[in-house]
């Protein structure tokens, strides 16, 4: 052993800096690399084309006269949007439990220290999270959607409420699902990240999508049709719905609205990651 090997100077080790970007691609990476990701995300396109296609294959004037449409715009116009969309409902809950277990998935096995470890910042690991599934939700979504309707159309032939693509605000309606998919998603990181808890998140989910709506029409009719339009389901609806039921609020209305509530709970995941220990 000479002289020159006792005294080599040590190996250097590259640090790469912590960066936005960084952060968001170890989040993309991480979201493709878990299994309940394409699971979860195959199930909700599924469930949106599925639906869609079999209710327009299915329609009757004569039942829709009498029961009303089937679906998440019960109670409106029944017209061939609404039966594509006939599935973002079930889409919907799909898409916000695949948001809460990208979020609350790594509470339950504890990875969240390693990623807060190599994030000390906190909030930018919360900001990718929501910039990866976003976007995914809306596209994917958005393209199943159009399947749902392109699909329908055949079996709507000859009928009243038959639509085509480039009639008024068709193309408006299935892009507003997709919007309204794609936010839905990120409330689902935000609930994951707010309450930490794969169950207590996907619960608060379905209770403030589905059961908040039946509840509230427990409330003196005044009040309720006061606040209906802007519970966060209802508001979304708003986003993508053809005709507007009396009442409703606009679509960009029924926009801002789910926006701001999403935007809130947000706010409150923020609050807490950064107050609390993981």
């Amino acid at each position: 052993m000479t002289a020159d090997t006792l005294f080599a100077a040590p190996a250097r080790t590259t640090v790469h800096k912590v960066t936005g970007l960084r952060v968001l691609r170890s989040e993309w990476a991480k979201f493709w690399s878990l299994r309940s990701s394409w699971i979860t995300l195959g199930v909700a396109l599924f469930l949106l084309v599925l639906f869609g296609a079999v209710a327009a294959y299915t329609y009757n004037p004569d039942a829709v006269a009498t029961d009303g449409p089937p679906g998440p715009s019960s109670g409106g116009a029944v017209d061939a949007v609404s039966l594509a969309l006939t599935g973002v409902t079930f889409a919907s809950l799909a898409i916000g439990v695949l948001g809460v277990l990208l979020a609350a998935g790594e509470y339950s096995t504890g990875m969240i220290r390693s990623t807060l470890a190599a994030v000390p910042r906190r909030l930018p690991v919360l900001w990718s999270k929501s910039a990866v599934i976003g976007p995914v939700a809306l596209v994917l979504t958005t393209l199943a959607a159009l399947a749902a309707f392109q699909l329908g159309t055949p079996g709507l032939d000859g009928e009243e409420i038959a639509l085509s693509m480039s009639d008024d605000g068709v193309l408006r309606s299935l892009l507003g699902a997709g919007v309204y998919l794609g936010l839905v998603a990120v409330f689902g990181v935000a609930l994951g990240v707010l309450l930490r808890s794969s169950a207590g998140a996907i619960a608060t989910l379905v209770g403030v999508l589905l059961i908040l709506p039946g509840l509230a029409s427990l409330l003196p009719d005044s009040w309720y049709d006061t606040l209906s339009p802007y519970f966060p389901s209802n508001a979304g609806q708003a986003v993508y719905a053809l005709h507007q039921s009396s009442g409703a609020l606009s679509p960009g209305a029924g926009l801002a609205v789910f926006a701001g509530w999403v935007a809130l709970t947000l706010a409150g995941a923020a609050y807490r990651l950064v107050r609390s220990d993981a």
